[in-house]
């Protein structure tokens, strides 16, 4: 499998609520995490986007647990787009101390680009591919 280059991170501000009874950050929250690794993702890459009638649906997520993170950890998260097919595309994401680097945890999810209107999937505007590809230097197509 190729490497991942990620050129987006967003740095994540750790509330006092996301850790648990046992001092670390509860696994629910770092799906958070991932979701707003997704939405400044999109907002970077393809900004304009009419998100009242385009939405992105997760169809598959899945995550695996590298490391605990702590309250006094900064961390970040970063989102690369590893495929694109005709109607979806693969993310892939991790949590990053960055102090250190290490690799917290990693997601991998399946992502359909959604009607909002007609309630259906859609196919990925030419737009879309395009810069997604360009942002990950890249083609994704045939990834």
């Amino acid at each position: 499998m190729e490497e991942i280059v990620f050129h987006h991170t967003l740095p994540i501000q750790l509330r006092f609520n996301d850790v648990d009874k046992f001092g670390h950050v509860n696994n629910t929250v770092y799906f958070s995490f991932y979701d707003l690794g997704k939405t400044e993702y999109f907002a970077s890459v393809c900004p304009g986007v009419d998100w009242e009638k385009i939405g992105i649906v997760v169809v598959h997520i899945e995550a695996d647990f590298v490391k605990q993170i702590f309250a006094s950890d900064h961390i970040a998260v970063q989102t690369a787009v590893s495929k694109i097919g005709t109607k979806s595309f693969h993310l892939i994401q991790r949590v990053i101390d960055t102090e250190t680097n290490e690799v917290k945890c990693i997601c991998k999810s399946v992502m359909v680009t959604f009607d909002l209107e007609r309630h259906e999937s859609m196919p990925l505007t030419e737009e879309w591919i395009e810069a997604i590809c360009k942002y990950e230097e890249r083609d994704l197509q045939k990834a």
